[in-house]
């Protein structure tokens, strides 16, 4: 039996993290929050989690792009992927980020509220595609 995936959800917003913990969890990923840039940094290095869930505007209205800048410089965190959840970006041209421009070096972008089936969806294909690449790098399966 394969070991469940782990999620780190960093989000100041305590309903957020409860109701995405929830979810996830029913589905099968172990999951860990922080409620601060700071924490969850620190958070992120020790357990170096599967995927990171991150907020934008925390404590400081830019907290969450400068930590995902630090956590690319972090060498155990540089490759896991991100996921931003933010309501300041949204599906409309108003505030789009493309990832790949590369100055916000997430995997992807998701606009709050966020339909939970997406999350999931989402969540499940980024944990998957780590799953292959690590497996591919050392020439062994997963089980």
């Amino acid at each position: 039996m394969s070991e469940s995936k782990s999620v780190l959800i960093i989000d100041d917003d305590s309903d957020f993290v409860r109701a995405v913990q929830a979810l996830l969890e029913s589905s099968g990923y172990r999951v860990r929050s922080a409620l601060n840039g700071r924490e969850g940094l620190q958070l992120a290095k020790t357990t170096q989690p599967d995927l990171i869930l991150l907020d934008v505007m925390m404590s400081e209205r830019t907290e969450g792009f400068f930590l995902l800048q630090e956590m690319r410089r972090v060498p155990v965190l540089s490759n896991t992927p991100v996921i931003v959840v933010s309501s300041i970006y949204s599906d409309e041209p108003v505030f789009r980020v493309d990832p790949e421009t590369g100055w916000l070096p997430a995997n992807l972008f998701l606009a709050k509220p966020v339909e939970p089936a997406k999350l999931l969806s989402e969540v499940k294909r980024l944990t998957s595609e780590t799953s292959e690449k690590s497996t591919a790098a050392t020439g062994r399966r997963q089980l």
